[in-house]
């Protein structure tokens, strides 16, 4: 059973990634590239991982925050990463306890209802 909601979940996020493929650039990384480098956050993101982050997770979230050098660039990736979870189901306080498991800065909040244009 638990295999089986993995793989809608990455159904659905396959889709979400077609979708936003082309709609979301941001000066150098695009929608997709920044979904793929955050897939390993899936897991621990939606609950069927452990209690913390993966270090691919982390690294990706890091690699993330370093390519958000400016304020498009950061409403983009806020609007693309936005879409994505609407599309899954994600624990809002693990998404908000990323940062300090990760050590990272990270320059918007982490909240699914997050307004992007602020």
């Amino acid at each position: 059973m638990e295999m089986k909601l993995m793989g809608w979940s990455l159904v659905v996020f396959g889709l979400v990634v077609m979708v936003l493929n082309n709609a979301c650039p941001a000066n150098g990384i695009t929608c997709q590239e920044a979904l793929m480098t955050l897939m390993p956050c899936e897991p621990y993101l939606v609950g069927s991982g452990p209690g913390s982050p993966s270090i691919p997770c982390c690294a990706g979230v890091q690699t993330l925050v370093a390519e958000a050098t400016s304020t498009e660039i950061r409403r983009s990736l806020c609007e693309c990463l936005k879409t994505a979870a609407a599309g899954m189901k994600i624990d809002p306080a693990r998404l908000k306890a990323i940062p300090e498991y990760c050590k990272v800065s990270v320059p918007v909040p982490l909240d699914p209802s997050v307004d992007c244009s602020k």
